[in-house]
């Protein structure tokens, strides 16, 4: 199964990356204008969101929900959208105490047929560079102050 890893550093503690990602406001402005989001539960173990990927036309639903939520990160799963199978984890690591790592793994599976070439094109690897170089940047411009 392909695995998916973005780091990056922001000049923020442990506990401020915490709380940024529990406040479901930040989803906006974390997520590319290509992305409507439509339902956001409250960050907990259970919880869901659910959004449309929009490529010109052609909308791809998604609904994802969450575990193992807690101080140092959290994980989503693709319950429905464009993959076979999609787990993104979100770590957050001390680097000292002004500045926290966040990590990004992914590990995910195209459908077979012409739906996994549509996956290969829209959430293939130069797509989830863009899509996380783009959070990592809004990321830090918001917890830098």
């Amino acid at each position: 199964m392909p695995t998916f890893l973005y780091e990056f550093e922001v000049p923020a503690d442990i506990a401020a990356v915490a709380a940024f990602h529990q406040d479901t406001r930040v989803l906006r402005p974390l997520t590319p204008a290509f992305v409507q989001l439509r339902r956001v539960d409250p960050l907990a173990d259970g919880s869901e969101s659910e959004f449309t990927v929009w490529f010109g036309p052609f909308p791809i639903r998604w609904r994802a929900v969450h575990r193992d939520v807690g101080p140092t990160g959290f994980t989503d799963i693709q319950a429905e959208g464009p993959l076979a199978y999609w787990e993104h984890t979100h770590r957050f690591t001390v680097i000292d105490a002004d500045r926290t790592r966040l990590s990004e793994q992914i590990e995910y599976a195209y459908q077979p047929g012409w739906r996994g070439a549509y996956g290969r094109v829209f959430f293939g690897r130069p797509a989830l560079r863009f899509l996380f170089w783009y959070r990592a940047r809004q990321t830090r411009r918001r917890l830098s102050g």
